[in-house]
């Protein structure tokens, strides 16, 4: 299956899926709002929440048969479930709109495996690291221009595919990189490499790998993976679940359970690895979403070392 999410069309669907997305909103509003820990009572009582996801594998997609899957939502049932939570509804948004949407009360929380950076810790707020990424490049077989990182791309002037709204596109804007091509999806990406559009798609590295192992005649592979260097400093990247502002006391019970897993090499592995995720992935003690929403050059490097260190 294609990584991003294909929309079925149909009076029934279209109805049902309006219904659902009009009920999420409307509990998500009622309970929201205040700050004083309604919605996850509600949630408790109702046993069930919506999160919104982006079809991207290996984070967060809907099967040919209509199953949510992925590693957030494996995360994300685990740690409701210990919440008193045991039912996880999906709703696929549009990368770009999935924090206006939360924040309009379209759904309860975001499990997108979304990078944690100040643009976007000012609009919602990150639960404590959950997985810890990479970037890669997508480039053609055989990867003719010997493209190793974003400064090889540079250096070759080759042309670029970055993904709207993504870490990568801001890794793109802040290196100067001329002109790259901006497309809408991970699909769009490797169509673009594959037809000759452009020389590499830059992405997290464990969703390019996902993607050419699914498509294995697309003509494509991916480099080594690399964590990106702007001005000398690594930019480590981690993702996390996201909420609104004043749903604290939801985001408080859910990094206490996500800790539960993440401080547990074993566990991690067992909730993640079947979606390609290891140790490598898995985020180091020390490492705080502050770092990350703050995202000054100290703050990077003091992640990175944290994070070499584990």
């Amino acid at each position: 299956m294609a990584n991003s999410i294909r929309r079925t069309a149909g009076v029934t669907a279209t109805a049902a899926a309006v219904a659902l997305g009009l009920a999420a909103c409307g509990a998500a509003q009622e309970a929201g709002g205040d700050g004083d820990g309604n919605l996850l009572e509600q949630l408790q009582e109702q046993g069930s929440i919506t999160v919104a996801f982006a079809g991207e594998i290996p984070y967060s997609w809907e099967t040919e048969d209509g199953e949510l899957t992925g590693a957030t939502i494996a995360l994300d049932r685990e740690i409701y479930a210990a919440m008193g939570i045991d039912n996880v509804e999906g709703q696929y948004v549009d990368w770009d709109a999935l924090i206006p949407g939360l924040n309009k009360g379209e759904y309860d929380s975001v499990s997108a495996g979304m990078s944690i950076l100040p643009d976007r810790c000012a609009q919602a707020s990150f639960s404590d690291p959950a997985l810890m990424y990479t970037t890669g490049l997508m480039v053609p077989e055989g990867n003719p221009m010997g493209l190793s990182d974003l400064q090889s791309v540079i250096d070759s002037d080759a042309q670029l595919a970055v993904q709207s709204g993504t870490i990568e596109q801001g890794y793109a804007d802040d290196l100067g990189i001329d002109n790259p091509e901006v497309v809408q999806s991970s699909q769009d990406g490797m169509a673009a490499v594959s037809s000759g559009r452009v020389d590499a798609f830059a992405l997290t590295a464990i969703s390019l790998r996902s993607m050419a192992e699914d498509n294995p005649d697309s003509g494509v592979e991916v480099t080594e993976a690399f964590v990106a260097e702007i001005d000398g400093v690594p930019q480590v990247s981690a993702g996390a679940t996201v909420f609104r502002d004043e749903n604290t006391d939801l985001l408080e019970a859910y990094n206490e359970q996500l800790d539960a897993i993440v401080s547990d090499p074993e566990r991690f592995e067992e909730v993640v690895g079947e979606f390609g995720f290891t140790e490598a992935e898995r985020p180091a003690e020390g490492l705080t979403t502050e770092m990350f929403c703050e995202g000054t050059d100290e703050d990077l490097q003091e992640a990175a070392e944290i994070q070499e260190s584990k």
